[in-house]
């Protein structure tokens, strides 16, 4: 009997849909193509995980407190662009200009909060207002040209963000490391902590938590202001990865990352949030984009799969929400 309710509550948790089609993902594209669970192949699936990971870890605090930020995207290309620039002109040494374009997101996010919570503005048009004027500015800065970025190997910056190392054939990038930093903290944040408490207050019933004495607007500011800098951290992260700081990066980002926080459980209206199970998301779709790659499918039918994903753990967490409900 202890087994069987033990086995109901692992049932329950928004993490259990997410956990059970991984590992089908898992078995069925190694099944399929032995190289996928090489370890080459899945160095790379990691690497590429990281930099919408960032964004998403912060994007499950924004929508458990009942907001969320189109922004995200646009602040990945154009940070690295405002970055580079600044280095590449002789204006600021690279860790300078990294710092700059950190205090320069920070800005962009408390504005977006003011706004928000001040103005009472919907977060939707808010953060697509700021998308659009965002990513104008780095296409205006650039004229639309990618910023030289190929002279960053010897700059200890890069070591510390992108540099890599061995275990055994296994080949780990920094960032992953600073990935998982940050999914431990903001984990845990927002489990163990009076500030989790707020956050999960202010998107369940607002009201209510300002009658119980939570500084419901200056939460919601300060997730607006980590989402930014998560996301500016994410896209110095791939510019110096791929060589190149381009305006139009983190195009459409936005939406998969939202994606990866929804499909891990992170409930859209607010009031429940899950960093474990977005960590399940984001490698649920990094796996997808990959392994439909490596059995032949191709590479523009990856929405098709992460449509048909979102729609069926949609329908997956409500019918567990009922159960739940219901008691059983």
């Amino acid at each position: 009997m202890e087994q069987r309710s033990l086995l109901q509550r692992a049932i329950a948790r928004p993490e259990f849909g997410p956990f059970v089609l991984l590992v089908v993902e898992l078995a069925i594209f190694g099944g399929i193509n032995p190289d996928f669970l090489s370890a080459d192949n899945l160095s790379n699936i990691l690497a590429f995980t990281v930099e919408l990971g960032l964004i998403a870890l912060a994007m499950t605090l924004l929508m458990t407190s009942g907001e969320f930020d189109l922004s995200v995207g646009s602040l990945f290309g154009f940070s690295p662009v405002l970055m580079w620039t600044l280095f590449n002109s002789g204006a600021t040494p690279l860790w300078a200009a990294f710092l700059i374009a950190l205090v320069v997101a920070a800005l962009i996010g408390w504005v977006n909060g003011l706004f928000v919570t001040r103005l009472k503005i919907p977060s939707f048009l808010v953060t697509l207002g700021m998308l659009l004027v965002v990513r104008g500015t780095a296409l205006f800065v650039t004229n639309g040209f990618p910023q030289r970025t190929w002279n960053a190997g010897d700059q200890p910056l890069a070591e510390l963000l992108v540099g890599t190392f061995y275990i055994g054939n296994f080949r780990v990038y920094m960032s992953l490391l600073w990935f998982a930093i940050a999914a431990i903290v903001l984990g845990y944040v927002l489990t163990k902590t009076k500030a989790g408490n707020w956050i999960q207050a202010a998107g369940g019933n607002p009201n209510a938590a300002r009658a119980r004495g939570v500084n419901v607007d200056a939460t919601k500011v300060w997730l607006f202001i980590l989402c930014s800098v998560l996301s500016t951290l994410a896209g110095v992260i791939s510019s110096i990865r791929t060589s190149s700081a381009n305006p139009n990066s983190g195009t459409g980002y936005e939406l998969e990352v939202i994606a990866m926080v929804v499909i891990g459980g992170t409930a859209l209206t607010g009031g429940r949030g899950t960093i474990i199970g977005t960590v399940l998301g984001i490698f649920i779709l990094r796996v997808m984009r990959n392994g439909i790659v490596l059995i032949g499918v191709p590479g523009l039918a990856y929405n098709i799969f992460i449509g048909a994903i979102i729609l069926g753990m949609m329908a997956l967490h409500s019918w567990l929400d009922r159960r739940h409900q219901e008691g059983r």
